[in-house]
């Protein structure tokens, strides 16, 4: 557990949580805590119940909003794109008047790059504080649908290219990721429009125009997911084309040889019958002869195949 004060954006650490149970004369307390700490913190803040509850839980949590008689708790996911898979990390906040406890299972890289903006901005107040950690996180989410965007058309390219059996199992498993962050994107974007909207004594009115900037982000996310989901579509009718495409391509070069070898069939056919009178057979030439006609049809066919682009 980490304890740091924060005040007019010079970051002070704090070694006993005893020190930050009551409000500093100026700032606030930045608590980040993993769910073990919630034994100690849950007394000391008077944290709900229930919100403990859902940061111990093993199921994920949807985003959402809770508001407390004296502290909001909300949950919030980070983003990252790993190896064609997409990783949601649960970031947990309690939000009061003079302190913001921070809860996750797994380290958030959204908290490290929150110091030299706290620095920067020279951050004094909780609600500035949550201001910047969510547009952080928001912007965490464009760079992976850039990387998404960058898969998907070098999946097209190489569909296109040479289609493999391999292709499919990528598509399946893309649009697995892309509908299952779809599904948290939605309560995350509500979740941001209602610290927009909604009159919360704990975030001052002017600030309430900057969490409106990020819901538009929030929401130019969802439409990309849903993008992504038609595009991934297209990828997959694509994908049967181009094997509907390869399959026609084998059958029309097996047609094609067929119909070549065919005359040449009926030619030896002819001559392997046993009649004792037929003229050719007793030709001192007939054998190249026959060979000869038999090249000259199959390389004419060949030829004219070729010229209409049926091999």
């Amino acid at each position: 557990m980490k304890i740091r004060l924060i005040e007019n954006g010079i970051i002070t650490q704090i070694d006993d949580i005893e020190d930050a149970t009551q409000a500093p004369g100026q700032g606030f307390f930045w608590i980040d805590a993993s769910p073990f700490d919630l034994d100690i913190l849950q007394p000391l803040y008077d944290l709900h119940p229930l919100a403990i509850e859902d940061c111990i839980d093993e199921e994920e949590q949807r985003p959402k909003l809770q508001i407390y008689d004296d502290h909001y708790f909300l949950v919030l996911n980070g983003i990252a794109f790993h190896n064609q898979d997409i990783f949601l990390r649960e970031i947990n906040i309690f939000f009061g008047s003079h302190a913001i406890i921070t809860v996750t299972k797994q380290e958030a890289p959204e908290f490290a790059s929150m110091l030299p903006i706290i620095r920067e901005k020279e951050v004094n107040h909780p609600d500035t504080f949550l201001y910047h950690l969510i547009d952080q996180i928001v912007d965490r989410y464009f760079d992976v649908t850039e990387k998404i965007e960058d898969l998907i058309e070098a999946l097209e390219e190489e569909i296109l290219m040479k289609t493999r059996k391999s292709h499919l199992e990528q598509i399946i498993g893309l649009r697995s990721e892309i509908l299952y962050a779809r599904k948290m994107l939605l309560p995350q974007r509500d979740l941001i429009d209602a610290l927009h909207k909604k009159e919360l004594p704990l975030i001052r009115p002017k600030l309430r125009k900057f969490f409106g900037d990020i819901w538009e982000d929030a929401s130019k996310i969802v439409e990309n997911f849903e993008t992504f989901r038609d595009l991934i579509g297209n990828l997959r009718e694509a994908y049967q084309a181009a094997l509907a495409g390869r399959a026609n391509d084998i059958m029309r070069v097996f047609t094609a040889l067929t119909t070549i070898f065919m005359p040449l069939t009926i030619v030896t056919g002819i001559y392997g019958m046993n009649f004792d009178f037929m003229p050719e057979l007793h030709s001192p030439y007939g054998y190249y002869v026959v060979l000869g006609c038999m090249a000259l049809i199959g390389l004419t066919m060949f030829i004219l195949f070729k010229k209409k682009e049926w091999l």
